[in-house]
C-alpha cells in the first residue's frame, strides 16, 4: 500500500469514527433510556446533543483534507458529505435505520431514507435527524444545503435524486458524485464519459509546443492565453483587478480546417495541467424546452469546480448569424444562445470556441471575446517544417523527392500534409517498407486536394 493510500484510509477511518459517535449520541438523545432497536422513545429523552469535534487532519495533503481546508464546511455540510460516503465505506452503520416503530409496526418516518429492496440510502431527512433529531431548525439547515445554488450541489459534490423520479429534495437519496467519491477514496477523480447527461469529451495530446507549427502572430496570441491561465489569479486578486475585469478568459479560434486549432487547445491544457473538454453541441441542444439550459448549467458548474478548459468546436453551428425570428423554435434557439453567452461570460475559467468560418458568426457575439485568434494556412516555410517533422525516422524518401519543392508548390494545411504523410507511409509499409517516391506523394496530394474541392 502506498503512503498516500494509507493516509487516505486513516483519515476516512477517523471520519467514520466521528460519524459513528455523532450518530450514537443522536440515537441515545432521541430514545433516551429506551433501546433504539425497540423503536420506543423514552419520555425523558434530552432534546439535543453536543456534537463531538470533527477530526482535524492538519496539513495533510490528501484530497479529503484539502477539501475540508478549502471549504471549511459547517457541521451540517460535513455530516452531509460523510453520510453520503457511508453507504460505500461502511453501510452497516446505517442498519439502525431499519428500526420499526413498536406501536405501528412500520419504519420510523423521522429516519427518512430511500429504500430499494434491502438497501437503505440516506436522504435529507436522515441528515436532519442526525444533526438535530426532530428539530425544525435542523430541517431548515438541511433544506438550505440541498438548494441548487448551495456549493455542495452547484459544485457537483452531492447529487441528490433518482433518475426518472421527481422527488422532493429532503426525500431524495443523498449521493456523492462519482468524481468526488473517487477523489475522496483514491485521491483521483474518475473522468466522466461522454453521454446525454454529460455532453463533453476530454481531449489530450502526446505532442508538445515544438510540434505546433504556426504563424508567429498566432503563436504569440496563444502564449497570451497561457499567460492568463498561469497568472490570471494574480492579476485579478493580488493586483486587485477583479472588480474591473470580467472573470475568466474567452477566446475565438477561427481559420481553415487542419490549421492547429484543436491541437492548440489541447496543448494549453497540457501545459497548465487543466483538463480540456470538447463540448458536443448535438448533445447539448435538446428538442425539449428548457433542457438545453439544464445541460449547460450542469456542464459549467462542473467545469467551474474542477478548473476545466471548455472547448466548443464548430461553434458556428450554434452561434451563426440569426435570421429573423419566425416561430417558437427560433425564439427558443435564441434563448439557448443567450443563456450560453451568459454562462460563458461569467465562467471563471477559459472557454475556447472554434470556427472554420468566422464570417458566419454574429459580430455581436465575437466582440465579447478577449482573444480573437486567426489560424491561417501555413506559409511555404512553415509547410516545409511540417513536411520535415511529419515523417517517421524510419521512413525512407526516394532521392528524387524534394520536400522544399512540395512545400512551395502545394498550399496545404498542416492537417492535410499529415494526411498525405499517413497515406504514403502506409503504402510504403504495406509493400515491404520500400522508399516513398515522388509519384506516391503526387497522387496522395491530388487526393487530398480533391477532398477539399480544389484542383491539383
Amino acid at each position: 500500500m502506498s503512503e498516500t493510500s494509507a493516509v487516505i484510509l486513516t483519515e476516512l477511518e477517523e471520519e467514520l469514527a466521528w460519524f459513528t459517535r455523532l450518530l450514537d449520541l443522536r440515537l441515545r438523545a432521541y430514545f433516551g433510556s429506551a433501546d433504539p432497536k425497540s423503536g420506543e422513545r423514552s419520555a425523558g429523552a434530552p432534546a439535543d446533543v453536543q456534537p463531538p469535534a470533527a477530526p482535524d487532519h492538519g496539513s495533510s495533503k490528501s484530497s479529503w483534507a484539502a477539501f475540508v481546508r478549502k471549504h471549511t464546511p459547517t457541521l451540517v455540510e460535513r455530516v452531509a458529505v460523510v453520510l453520503a460516503l457511508v453507504p460505500y465505506l461502511r453501510p452497516r452503520l446505517l442498519d439502525v435505520f431499519f428500526t420499526k416503530n413498536a406501536t405501528f409496526d412500520r419504519r420510523l418516518t423521522e429516519f427518512g431514507g430511500y429504500r430499494v429492496d434491502d438497501e437503505f440510502e440516506p436522504t435529507g431527512e436522515t441528515l436532519a435527524f442526525i444533526v438535530g433529531g426532530d428539530s425544525l431548525e435542523a430541517r431548515a439547515s438541511v433544506a438550505k444545503v440541498l438548494e441548487p445554488e448551495h456549493w455542495l450541489i452547484k459544485g457537483g459534490v452531492l447529487k441528490p435524486g433518482v433518475a426518472g423520479r421527481d422527488l422532493l429534495p429532503m426525500k431524495s437519496p443523498l449521493r456523492l458524485s462519482p468524481e468526488h467519491l473517487g477523489l475522496f477514496t483514491t485521491g483521483r477523480r474518475p473522468r466522466p464519459a461522454l453521454s446525454a447527461d454529460f455532453p463533453a469529451q476530454r481531449i489530450e495530446t502526446v505532442l508538445s509546443w515544438d510540434d505546433l507549427i504556426l504563424h508567429p502572430g498566432t503563436l504569440k496570441q496563444i502564449r497570451e492565453i497561457q499567460d492568463f491561465i498561469t497568472h490570471g489569479n494574480t492579476l485579478l486578486h493580488k493586483w486587485g483587478m477583479a472588480s474591473r475585469l470580467r472573470p475568466g478568459h474567452r477566446a475565438l479560434f477561427h481559420g481553415p480546417p487542419g490549421t492547429g486549432k484543436t491541437l492548440s487547445v489541447a496543448l494549453l491544457g497540457k501545459a497548465s495541467k487543466h483538463d480540456v473538454y470538447r463540448i458536443d453541441l448535438s448533445l447539448v441542444v435538446s428538442k425539449y424546452i428548457g433542457e438545453t439550459e439544464k445541460n449547460l448549467a450542469r456542464l459549467f458548474d462542473r467545469a467551474q469546480q474542477q478548473d476545466w478548459i471548455l472547448f466548443f468546436d464548430e461553434a458556428d453551428s450554434l452561434f451563426g448569424k440569426r435570421t429573423e425570428t419566425k416561430d417558437a423554435h427560433d425564439r427558443y434557439a435564441n434563448q439557448e444562445v443567450a443563456y450560453l453567452l451568459q454562462r460563458i461570460e461569467t465562467f471563471d475559467g477559459v472557454t475556447v470556441l472554434a470556427s472554420n468560418m468566422r464570417e458566419s458568426l454574429d459580430p455581436a457575439f465575437t466582440r465579447r471575446f478577449e482573444s480573437n485568434v486567426f489560424f491561417p494556412l501555413p506559409r511555404a516555410a512553415e509547410r516545409l517544417q511540417i513536411w520535415k517533422r511529419g515523417f517517421s525516422p524510419l521512413a525512407v524518401l526516394d532521392p528524387k523527392v524534394t520536400l522544399a519543392a512540395l512545400a512551395e508548390a502545394h498550399e496545404l494545411s498542416g492537417g492535410s500534409i499529415m494526411n498525405v504523410i499517413r497515406q504514403v507511409s502506409l503504402a510504403a509499409i504495406a509493400e515491404g517498407e520500400r522508399p516513398i517516391t515522388a509519384d506516391d506523394l503526387k497522387h496522395a496530394i491530388h487526393r487530398e486536394l480533391a477532398k477539399e474541392g480544389k484542383g491539383a
